[in-house]
């Protein structure tokens, strides 16, 4: 089964149907249909929460929400030493944000690939890590 990682900006690109929401989608729906496991971080999914509330107002995150909530996706909200210690040492050595650090680290604890398009944050990091990448854009 493929295993996958979200980050803030694909789900955003989905929610907002930017470019590469097809390919978030096709992973989602993949998971629908049991093909694939799908993760992410409650830290990640503060950061689109966050966002739809600046931009949307308060209601409108909180339709978001209960909607990724009923979606295939495993929301952890529980992090390891073991992935708070990696994220530690990304952030430390990348310069990422916090919630970038720990999509990273569960990626890279899972055997999965991070969907992202923060190409910006991640080049340099998939030229030096074991860390597998499905670009969404």
């Amino acid at each position: 089964m493929d295993r996958y990682v979200l980050d803030a900006c694909a789900l955003i690109a989905l929610l907002q149907n930017e470019e590469g929401a097809d390919r978030v989608a096709a992973v989602i729906n993949a998971a629908n249909e049991g093909a694939a496991d799908v993760t992410m971080n409650k830290i990640n999914l503060l950061e689109v929460y966050y966002n739809v509330y600046r931009s949307q107002g308060e209601a409108q995150a909180e339709v978001m929400y209960a909607a990724f909530q009923k979606r295939p996706v495993h929301i952890n909200s529980e992090t390891s030493d073991a992935i708070f210690k990696e994220a530690g040492r990304l952030k430390a050595t990348y310069k990422v944000s916090l919630a970038d650090s720990i999509a990273l680290a569960q990626a890279l604890a899972l055997d999965a690939e991070l969907l992202t398009a923060d190409h910006h944050e991640f080049d340099v990091v998939e030229q030096n890590e074991k860390i597998k990448f499905l670009w969404i854009r």
